[in-house]
């Protein structure tokens, strides 16, 4: 059985994962879609953490579960190494792709079966995946305990005997077991006290080192995202608003939505205050959205195009992309809408 050990025959730079045009629409009623989805575009590479945030309800989760093919998408494509997910052929290349990429689920709780011990949620895979004989599985699960920080003592217990930290571990424990490439982080550290949060992102961290794995971490925390991740897109009623390295992002925003949510962070400066952004004004309804900007509604920039045309995402930088008709020439007055806030 191979080892657990550090994969150094790739290294971050090449893209693993490309998403192209992916849609997702949930039919409301006869005749209206609910567009979830509505053209998402990025790429992970090797090694690499991108973040995808936004408020609840902007479809970051959905995201991921249609990468996972745990949902069917409307349309669009998820590349991994040149081949689309979502057109495998036959039971054996669908096995070879879920190894390759897994997931992380929000609620450790819901998403263990609690008729299971640990070490049978643990055994799970490798007995459907057979990558391991039943000699080989005892010393295969221990190392996937020590890797992950699992005492021997959890292994007989239940998932309802452990708390919300321990019961993630055993989470991404179990995502790791097959030693995938792409991991989606649905929400991982959301529903832990900040402590235990602190202990669950050094060692996603520390895997990621240890195995180059590369990540999808979704979250509405930014400020955990912004230390776990190499890159952030922002998200706004299914649609990618800005894309940018988390330097770029929190140094040079562009995008009025994302000010707004950088604005929320708490700041621990005293001699600089900084206002939040309280938006207001009317959300789009996701049913059947106008080809529009969808943020004209709450942004205090929005003029008579904003209203007739739907801006594309678009690159205003190297490796910076912002969906605004505004994002050149009105970059100062998007800066100094964090310092003197905005009340519309």
């Amino acid at each position: 059985m191979e080892q657990f050990n550090t994969k150094i025959d790739s290294a971050r730079g090449s893209s693993l994962i490309e998403v192209k045009n992916l849609k997702k629409y949930f039919r409301v009623g006869d005749k209206n879609l609910l567009h979830a989805i509505d053209g998402v575009s990025f790429s992970v590479q090797r090694g690499e953490t991108l973040g995808l945030v936004g408020e609840s309800g902007c479809g970051k989760s959905t995201v991921g579960t249609v990468m996972m093919r745990l949902q069917p998408p409307t349309s669009g494509e998820v590349l991994m190494g040149g081949k689309n997910i979502f057109q495998t052929k036959g039971r054996t290349e669908d096995l070879e792709l879920r190894k390759r990429m897994q997931i992380i689920f929000q609620d450790p709780y819901s998403s263990l079966n609690p008729k299971k011990r640990i070490r049978d949620i643990l055994a799970e895979a490798y007995k459907i995946h057979k990558t391991c004989t039943k000699e080989q599985l005892e010393d295969t699960i221990n190392q996937l305990c020590e890797m992950t920080g699992i005492s021997p003592d959890m292994l007989l217990q239940y998932p309802h005997e452990l708390d919300g930290g321990k019961r993630q571990v055993v989470g991404i424990a179990r995502a790791l077991s097959l030693r995938p490439e792409f991991i989606v982080c649905d929400e991982p550290v959301s529903a832990l006290d900040v402590s235990v949060q602190a202990k669950i992102i050094n060692l996603l961290m520390d895997l990621q080192k240890r195995m180059n794995l590369s990540y999808l971490f979704i979250s509405h925390d930014l400020s955990v995202v912004k230390h776990i991740s190499h890159r952030i897109a922002v998200m706004y009623l299914g649609q990618i608003v800005e894309l940018a390295s988390k330097d770029d992002l929190f140094i040079d925003t562009r995008h009025p939505y994302s000010i707004a949510l950088l604005s929320a962070i708490p700041k621990v400066d005293v001699e600089r205050k900084v206002k939040r952004i309280v938006l207001k004004g009317d959300v789009p309804s996701p049913i059947n959205p106008r080809p529009i900007c969808r943020f004209t509604s709450r942004c205090w920039m929005s003029q008579e195009v904003c209203f007739q045309k739907e801006p594309p995402l678009r690159e205003v930088s190297p490796g910076h992309c912002v969906a605004c008709h505004f994002a050149d020439q009105s970059r100062e007055k998007m800066k100094s809408a964090t310092v003197v806030g905005i009340d519309r």
